[in-house]
């Protein structure tokens, strides 16, 4: 049962998953998640906000895990694990923001706080008022009398994400206005004197005392956080990782799918055997080229997942073979090793459930840990293909260069999805049968 606005329950978990959902859809805006910790009101810095481009909290109480999509919609997950949140922490806000338009627009907004350890629902507030507002504060997770308690708020903003942001006391990075230079100060001749200087007469006197050292410079202030995101498009197909700042730390791959609803054409045949499959396996892959000239593959096939601060640099966090784990499955690349890698082809493969990637609605997201966020849509498979390379991160010389890919590939009889990218970017590697 939804709470009411304003309402309150008791949380006992130790720890708790707060999702924020909604129904995609045609026009519908993207939206995102974020966690504001408080005391007396506001933030102490701009570390007590977690989001798409800072996930995870200093003290770890707080980590923004990412979007899900399911039978019911999208979901955008926070963890909080509630033992470890300081003890100056008084409130951890939890709010929404969407991205592209209205939450007029966004139909099934809600927000549930699941215990984490038992997936049992604590609470559940349903937005049924939202207009022209750009950013929600849907609730938050307050303590009173040395007990966690969860209120149902539903307070809007039509100013954004930065405008909620910088209300709580967050610098938020916008363009500096433009000012005309400043006038040159006039030159103006030293004063000529009409006498001739005279030497001053010698006189025998202490040295003088050392002069005390400059004080230290103040510390820099602390960068404003960045609210950009980096949408790759078919007219605008890759973007350079130093120029988003995302040149170090780990960087998150990340599938997300949906069935679509119409099938036409081609995916008429094929596609409709595909959304009827529940059972549907998706793997997230990587072909990797090193600058030592070696080469290889992370997949969960021959449970080669790879390893993330030795060669090859590149990490798959797991197997979800049933989509019941919330962020789905992940690639993470250790960018600090960027110079030893070469070059690197993120692709999916069906692994069973399904015969196409006809309509399947998919979406790639390539989090930097310091950078903005880098997404693109698949689009439409009009061909049986059961192969599909997502992008390709090249490596420049002094810089990483993300493509977006999004091509559908249709392997030959008898040949496997991995021989297929593999001859499609000339990697040469000898394959041999394998099972998970």
């Amino acid at each position: 049962m939804s709470m009411l606005k304003g309402a309150n329950l008791p949380v006992q978990a130790r720890a708790v998953r707060v999702e924020l959902g909604w129904r995609s859809g045609p026009g519908v805006p993207d939206v995102d998640a974020s966690a504001l910790l408080l005391v007396s009101g506001k933030v102490r810095s701009d570390a007590d906000f977690v989001f798409y481009n800072q996930p995870a909290h200093t003290s770890g109480a707080v980590r923004h895990e990412g979007k899900k999509t399911g039978p019911d919609g999208v979901t955008d997950t926070l963890a909080v694990d509630l033992a470890r949140v300081e003890p100056a922490v008084e409130r951890i806000v939890v709010a929404a923001s969407a991205d592209g338009g209205s939450f007029g627009r966004v139909p099934g907004l809600r927000v549930r706080v699941l215990d984490a350890a038992s997936g049992t629902e604590i609470a559940r507030y349903e937005s049924q008022d939202a207009t022209v507002e750009t950013a929600f504060l849907l609730g938050e997770l307050y303590r009173r009398q040395g007990s966690w308690k969860f209120r149902a708020v539903g307070q809007g903003y039509g100013s954004g994400l930065a405008g909620l942001a910088t209300d709580f006391g967050i610098s938020v990075d916008e363009p500096a206005p433009r000012t005309a230079p400043a006038a040159p100060a006039p030159i103006r001749p030293a004063p000529v004197r009409s006498e001739p200087v005279r030497p001053e007469p010698v006189r025998t006197t202490r040295p003088a005392a050392p002069a005390p050292p400059p004080p230290a410079a103040p510390a820099p202030a602390p960068a404003p956080v960045r609210l950009s995101k980096v949408t790759l498009t078919k007219d605008a197909p890759s973007v350079s990782l130093a120029k988003q700042g995302g040149t170090s730390g780990a960087m998150r791959v990340n599938l997300n799918w949906q069935m679509r609803k119409q099938f036409r054409g081609w995916g008429a045949k094929l596609g409709r055997a595909v959304a009827n499959h529940s059972d549907l396996d998706l793997d997230l892959c990587a072909l990797y080229e090193l600058t030592d000239g070696r080469k290889g593959v992370v997949q969960a096939l021959g449970n080669a997942f790879g390893a993330l601060n030795q060669p090859p640099y590149i990490h798959l966090d797991g197997d979800d073979r049933t989509g019941a784990v919330s962020s789905g499955e992940n690639l993470t690349i250790n960018l600090d090793h960027k110079d030893r890698l070469r070059r690197i082809v993120i692709f999916v493969t069906i692994y069973e459930g399904a015969r196409s990637f006809a309509d399947l609605d998919a979406t790639v997201t390539l989090q930097p840990q310091h950078g903005a966020p880098i997404d693109f849509a698949l689009g439409e498979c009009t061909v049986p293909s059961t192969v599909c390379s997502l992008a390709l991160i090249t490596n420049t010389g002094s810089d990483l260069v993300v493509q977006r890919e999004a091509r559908f590939l249709v392997p030959e009889r008898g040949v496997s999805p991995q021989r297929t990218i593999d001859y499609a970017y000339g990697w040469g590697m000898n394959w041999t049968p394998g099972r998970k």
